[in-house]
């Protein structure tokens, strides 16, 4: 009879068993284990939100650290652990020392957020130094030669760049990027093609300076509409090829990011490369010929040369080490490097449309020269108009009104 009663004990246990929700843990951990201990620790989830299985007394239990701890996403591969004490009851609390990431991502957030801060007064700042140099270019139609033509649709194609980041921050967020939209994919393939031109307009600059210098053609060979096809018309077919892999290969978010194994970015990125390679080329020759042959000749041509190619050798690095960056992502868990990888890309991201206006346009010493002639023959003009007007306001005095009286009677 005792082992009749026994035998019911263990049987109503395992029917209990079977009816909780650690059926798995304990099939994990032994059958006969689980039958044999005499008190559990119930389910519970602690305040973290991790699920703490039904477990025999006594037990150290270890979970996954939660995917996901006040929005902030981290990495599960660490554990967390938890004593099921001896009398049936948890500890308190789990021990989450190994969940250190849950620091180091909040802090990431922190400086994740100062980015975009930076991101939006960059671009702000960018865009009103952009308009500015734009309509300079407009208006002083003194200076429209071939060269500063490609300097104004080099800053043209970075208004449009930053006008499409614009909108992409003001239109994107995780509802439309799931939805996939036709509109928002458009709003990627616009603003991917505009960062292609500003590259394909370097790649001009480059060219211009290469024939003028080192090949020392005549720059009057050069036309217009070669440097058009090049800066607008190359970009195109390379984003719409582009577009078409996206769409039968990688068809989701937009087109922001890019699917593990699949490789349709590279359908534009690798002829950015490829343009930012053949301008570093360009420089070292341009430089080499003009430590040499042009370092004696004093020519006005020649001195907006060398200034041309100094405002080269400053923007072709910023342009492409903001681009090479992201080829060099640390990720990884060096919070350091990565804050550093944050602050520095944010900066030259978002002032590269100031840094083109500056050295291109407001450093520009034929700009510089027009813009000071418009301002004298404003000036003049405006004191002219202001004598006249003070001569009108003065009242006439007799004597001249007689004077005037004479002169008009007698040449009658």
């Amino acid at each position: 009879i005792q082992g009749t009663i026994y035998k019911s004990y263990h049987i109503i246990n395992f029917v209990q068993l079977l009816h909780s929700k650690s059926v798995v843990f304990c099939l994990s951990v032994g059958l006969s284990f689980c039958l044999s201990a005499g008190l559990y620790c119930d389910l519970s989830v602690d305040g973290i939100g991790t699920c703490w299985p039904r477990s025999a007394a006594g037990e150290l239990i270890s979970r996954p650290c939660p995917e996901q701890f006040n929005g902030i996403h981290y990495n599960t591969t660490n554990r967390v652990y938890r004593e099921c004490q001896s009398n049936g009851s948890w500890a308190p609390r789990g021990n989450y020392s190994q969940c250190t990431e849950i620091i180091v991502l909040r802090k990431s957030k922190v400086h994740y957020q100062v980015a975009v801060i930076i991101n939006y007064l960059g671009h702000c700042i960018s865009l009103g130094a952009l308009l500015l140099a734009f309509t300079l270019f407009m208006r002083l139609r003194s200076i429209r030669c071939l060269r500063n033509i490609i300097h104004w649709n080099l800053i043209s194609a970075f208004i449009l760049r930053n006008a499409t980041w614009f909108v992409v921050q003001l239109t994107m967020n995780p509802a439309v990027t799931e939805s996939n939209q036709v509109w928002c994919r458009l709003v990627t393939a616009a603003y991917n093609y505009f960062h292609v031109t500003n590259f394909f307009w370097m790649f001009g600059e480059g060219c211009y300076l290469h024939t003028a210098v080192v090949l020392t053609y005549s720059t009057d060979k050069l036309r217009k509409w070669m440097f058009i096809c090049i800066g607008w018309g190359i970009p195109f077919p390379i984003i719409v090829a582009w577009a078409f892999g996206k769409l039968y290969y990688d068809n989701e978010k937009c087109w922001f990011g890019k699917r593990a194994g699949v490789y349709t970015d590279y359908i534009y990125q690798g002829p950015m490369i490829l343009v930012l390679l053949i301008n570093f080329v360009f420089l070292f020759n341009i430089v080499r010929i003009l430590m040499t042959k042009l370092r004696a000749s004093t020519t006005s041509e020649t001195i907006q040369y060398r200034k041309a190619v100094k405002a080269t050798l400053v923007l072709l690095p910023l342009l492409g080490i903001t681009y090479m960056l992201f080829f060099v992502n640390p990720g990884g868990e060096d919070e350091v490097a990565q804050i550093v990888f944050i602050y520095f890309n944010s900066i030259l991201e978002s002032f590269q449309g100031f840094f083109v206006s500056v050295f291109y346009c407001f450093l520009n010493s034929e700009v510089r020269s027009a813009v000071r002639k418009r301002w004298i023959r404003w000036q003049d003009r405006h004191s002219i108009r202001s004598r006249a007007v003070r001569a009108t306001s003065l009242p006439t005095s007799p004597s001249r009104v007689s004077f005037h009286s004479i002169k008009q009677s007698s040449n009658l």
